[in-house]
């Protein structure tokens, strides 16, 4: 007996210390029945934090019961509150479901505790995740107003985060990104304890992400990586943090790394769908933009088996393979779907992208003048570069070049500030064809070989090989006509059938038809053979 008693010092020891591996050695090598239920729920932190999941759960529902049959209703209560995050986490949705209900059973009628708001942690966060804003910010306030009055700082800080993600999703960007900043000085201040000090830097630097907030997102970013450089490797948040740090390196360029993280964060994560989900559709993206666009297609692939919705990064990847109408579709049906703003933004970017490249005019006017506003509500300065460089684009395609000038110039400057390599040398991009339309060839040369050279360094070859095409082009294309258009009707003027202009150009005949008639428009003529003699006159066939 004494010397189970000094083991089980020993493992009470190491779990106040927080030595994780040692507790889990200690706790394992002991009789379960000898347990004390908060020995029990010591094991299963203990094993969460070697990430072992289904030791951890199955210990946690032996705390449950052991609580329950003690007769400690709160205590049991937020085991299941807690079991309910554990399988929503592995995207279990039923015995989440049924954990929250038996964690609201056990509370309700007893007097207010430190386990209401914990109750009131989870549920506001049920309610986001479910869209309903309005009831998560009510839960999430309940949180913090319990935490602050029963003395528990982890409490206090997860109702304030929670309630800034509430708001975010309410529309309430500004409000909701000022207490996120609140929550993360208690992070800073080392006041909380390492589980919920992770799920705070997860919570602030996904939506730093989601936001395209990408001043706050380096100020934040350093941090939790310092911080997850610190826990042992075997800890969940090294994998999960891994996600984010890899689209923050893809966006500012080091394709190679981010590419690393995201691919070992989705081995790593397998118990997690929406984190694997999340880390695939990273690795799809930087796959499409290097070129590897059959390594993108099956990265793209597991992300939607895994839950995650593979848009815009799928549509771009159809556009890449010359199937500009199923991309299209595929984003009409992707913004037909119930989605938070920010992710709206970056679904009517692509959507601009996709229908400027199929001819549709008017589906692209239309997802510019949504992606105006949408930028105008959020306010974050990537989402304003990224409406400019969309409106940009499809005032060049119009032939408002005034317009397109404006446009651009503003976006390569907003998305230098940003120092977001990939997204100002696509614009760069742009503004070279503005700036060769409206007469200015030497500033579109310098503005185009200053785009190529950025592709050429991040390994985007087929934008590296647009600019090059660009750049050894024509500078005099008459009537705003644009590459593509130009291209079309050579072949048309050559006597090709839609049919056959498609499968030259990889195309579809529909995208032809579209390509036809906004060359008919900007030639003023009536007819394939009007426009093959306008091409004949001005040196085009």
């Amino acid at each position: 007996m004494a010397g189970r008693i000094a083991d089980l010092d020993r493992a009470r020891d190491a779990v106040r210390r927080e030595s994780w591996a040692e507790a889990y050695d200690e706790l394992r090598a002991l009789d379960p029945a000898r347990l004390a239920p908060a020995d029990l729920e010591a094991l299963a932190n203990a094993a969460w934090w070697l990430s072992r999941s289904d030791e951890s759960i199955a210990a946690r529902q032996r705390a449950y019961a052991g609580y329950v049959a003690a007769g400690e209703g709160p205590r049991a209560a937020w085991c299941a509150a807690r079991l309910c995050i554990d399988h929503f986490l592995r995207g279990e949705a039923a015995p989440a479901a049924g954990w929250l209900l038996r964690a609201q059973r056990l509370l309700r009628g007893q007097p207010e505790s430190v386990q209401h708001g914990y109750l009131a942690m989870v549920e506001a966060n049920v309610a986001r995740v479910r869209g309903d804003a309005a009831e998560a910010v009510a839960r999430a306030e309940r949180a913090t107003e319990l935490g602050l009055r029963f003395g528990d700082p982890d409490l206090a800080a997860m109702g304030i985060n929670l309630q800034g993600l509430a708001l975010i999703a309410a529309g309430r960007v500004a409000e909701g990104l000022a207490l996120l900043d609140e929550a993360m000085t208690s992070v800073v201040a080392g006041e909380l304890g390492p589980f919920y000090t992770g799920v705070v830097y997860c919570n602030v630097i996904e939506a730093c992400l989601q936001l395209s907030d990408i001043p706050r997102l380096r100020e934040w970013n350093q941090a939790a990586k310092d911080w997850c450089a610190s826990l042992p490797p075997e800890a969940p948040f090294p994998a999960i943090c891994r996600v984010n740090r890899a689209e923050a390196a893809s966006l500012q360029g080091a394709w190679p790394e981010a590419e690393a993280e995201a691919s070992r964060a989705a081995r790593e994560l397998r118990r997690n769908p929406r984190a694997a989900g999340r880390a695939f559709y990273q690795a799809g993206e930087i796959r499409r933009r290097t070129g590897d666009l059959a390594g993108a297609e099956e990265a793209f692939a597991r992300a939607h088996e895994l839950g995650h919705q593979p848009q815009p990064g799928l549509a771009l990847l159809r556009l890449a393979q010359g199937k500009a109408e199923a991309a299209l579709s595929a984003l009409r049906v992707a913004v037909a779907e119930p989605a938070g703003r920010p992710r709206r933004a970056r679904l009517l970017a692509a959507q601009v992208e996709v229908a400027l490249a199929a001819g549709d005019l008017d589906a692209a006017g239309q997802a510019s003048r949504e992606l105006d506003e949408v930028a105008g509500e959020l306010g974050t300065p990537a989402l304003e570069a990224a409406a400019a460089t969309a409106g940009g684009a499809l005032r060049l395609a119009e032939g408002d070049l005034p317009g397109a000038l404006e446009r651009l110039r503003w976006a390569c400057a907003s998305w230098q500030e940003l120092r977001l390599p990939y997204e100002t040398a696509q614009a760069r991009l742009l503004y070279g064809q503005a700036l060769r339309r409206a007469g200015g060839e030497e500033d579109a040369l310098l503005e185009l070989r200053a785009a190529q050279a950025a592709f050429e360094r991040l390994g985007a070859t087929a934008d590296a090989a647009r600019a090059a095409a660009l750049l050894g082009g024509r500078a005099d294309l008459p009537a705003g006509l644009t590459a593509r258009e130009v291209e079309v009707l050579r072949l048309v003027a050559a006597g090709k059938t839609n049919r056959e202009v498609a499968a030259a150009l990889v195309i579809s005949e529909h995208t032809v038809a579209r390509h036809l008639q906004n060359i008919f428009a900007k030639l003023g003529v009536p007819s394939r053979s009007a426009a093959t003699a306008y091409a004949l006159t001005h040196g085009l066939a």
